[in-house]
């Protein structure tokens, strides 16, 4: 099935930018009037929403960005005049797709054909041993990540991890032990939180998380802007996470803690000692 993106803009320059773009990765696209917002989403894998073209306050703008998300459609803010005052929600909404010139649009239209994928959370991208420890550290495709404590189930008798084979769905992984025992971990047990087995979850509060993160970019001798160049994400929007005035989204925590180098498990929840 052929992707479709719809480019809300009027501006000539901006659409041959991004249909330039999405023709190298076989996108097709449309382009709709910022007026005409209710025939942008119809079927479209994203829409580009044109920022300084559509004229548009903040709160229109938001009304905007949300429809298009509410719709189905994976919204993308195109920013060039001001990009630091788009406000955090806005690009929450966009899962953090803001782009301003020609290498953003470039990085973000090859993107689209993955992100714009709602299946993608269920199917494992990657599992390995944990770096720290002898957990599995498993990496579904949206981005989330958990770590799962050994034993996995009964069939793991406690030896090393010498392989693990994810099938073809990508669906589960296969782990085969030291011993010639194995075990089998599934996306559905990726996707419960790992609560049990002395893990305690820390309460979701801007304060408290917003230290979480700044103590582990602390520990990783990362600074803020650092961390920016590394997520794609704003510096002064970092800075309003890590002060706990702003609580990002599961996705952009996933990205934080990438960039950081650290499981979004770890950053939600700690082992009683």
């Amino acid at each position: 099935m052929t992707l479709s993106v719809t480019l809300l803009t009027e501006r000539e320059q901006l659409t041959q930018r991004w249909q330039q773009a999405l023709a190298k990765h076989g996108i097709e696209s449309k382009v709709v009037a910022p007026a005409d917002l209710a025939n942008a989403v119809n079927g479209e894998a994203a829409v580009v929403v044109d920022v300084d073209g559509a004229h548009l306050d903040s709160d229109e703008l938001l009304a905007t960005i949300g429809f298009v998300r509410a719709s189905g459609a994976l919204p993308i803010a195109h920013v060039e005049r001001d990009r630091d005052a788009l406000e955090d929600i806005v690009t929450e909404l966009c899962h953090g797709l803001v782009t301003s010139n020609d290498q953003e649009v470039a990085q973000v239209a090859a993107a689209i054909s993955r992100r714009s994928d709602r299946e993608r959370g269920f199917r494992f991208e990657y599992v390995t041993v944990s770096p720290a420890g002898d957990d599995v550290l498993a990496v579904l495709g949206n981005g989330e990540a958990s770590l799962h404590r050994r034993p996995i189930d009964a069939s793991d008798d406690g030896s090393a991890i010498v392989s693990i084979n994810i099938d073809p769905s990508a669906t589960k992984a296969t782990l085969l032990f030291k011993s010639g025992a194995s075990s089998q971990l599934t996306v559905v047990a990726a996707q419960a939180s790992d609560m049990s087995n002395g893990h305690s979850e820390i309460a979701i509060d801007g304060e408290k998380l917003g230290k979480r993160l700044r103590q582990l970019r602390l520990d990783a001798g990362l600074t803020q802007a650092e961390l920016a160049r590394r997520t794609g994400i704003h510096r002064p929007n970092i800075a309003r996470v890590e002060a706990g005035r702003h609580t990002p989204s599961l996705e952009t925590l996933a990205r934080i803690a990438n960039a950081i180098g650290v499981s979004t498990t770890h950053v939600l929840v700690t082992r009683e000692s």
